[in-house]
């Protein structure tokens, strides 16, 4: 029984790889807009405008602390009762991004304020105008400090993305729980749903590892 099973497993094989697919594409998308979001919050995070600081911890607090799945049955289920009427997938990659956005706000923010205050104090003596003081004395500093919990959560919110199966995303989770319908193994199924994540994360669970290491021994020597 276990053979028939595993030939109808390879059988849909091209349906994994098709859904695989979709969640490097929800992922790249959501770590992108993320990123660049999360960047910009960081920033404004680790400034001096205390309302602006405030609302932003105010709204990262909040995304934090509930469960992705309740943000994303907003998403999709509360908005359209708002007017604001979204697909399933465009729906996942807003939910994702602003998730993604939140966790990398506050890595940003941290790096910023690990830079010796000293430095930034130099920065601004020196006439150097915020942009020019963040591109070329904060940021060099404080990616040091940003780049490996930057990659590690990178790593969690591509299993995070697992979630955006529950508003109808055809992603390699969905696949899985529909080939589990006709193949009721589910170790063997679920296992090669984890394997596929596995082959997308650990590149970056490799380059989160390696870029600690070196962080490490940076500061060993300084």
């Amino acid at each position: 029984m276990w053979g028939y099973y595993f030939d109808q497993l390879i059988n849909s094989l091209p349906y994994f790889l098709k859904g695989l697919w979709l969640t490097v594409v929800v992922s790249g998308l959501s770590l992108v807009f993320g990123t660049l979001i999360g960047f910009l919050l960081g920033i404004m995070r680790a400034g001096r405008n205390t309302p602006l600081r405030l609302i932003i911890g105010f709204w990262v607090d909040v995304i934090r602390g509930t469960p992705f799945l309740v943000q994303i049955f907003i998403v999709f289920f509360i908005l359209p009762e708002l007017k604001i009427h979204l697909e399933a997938f465009p729906a996942a990659v807003l939910a994702l991004s602003n998730l993604a956005a939140c966790f990398i706000c506050e890595i940003v923010a941290g790096g910023i304020l690990a830079v010796p205050a000293g430095q930034r104090e130099a920065a601004t003596s020196s006439g150097l105008s915020t942009y020019h003081q963040l591109r070329y004395v904060i940021f060099p500093q404080a990616m040091k400090v940003i780049l490996p919990p930057l990659v590690g959560q990178y790593v969690l919110l591509i299993k995070d993305s697992s979630v955006i199966s529950a508003i109808g995303v055809t992603d390699v989770t969905r696949v899985g729980w529909l080939t589990v319908q006709r193949i009721p193994e589910g170790i063997m199924v679920f296992g090669l749903v984890g394997l596929l994540y596995f082959l997308i994360c650990y590149p970056l669970i490799w380059l989160s590892n390696r870029l600690e290491k070196r962080m490490t021994v940076v500061a060993v020597r300084l």
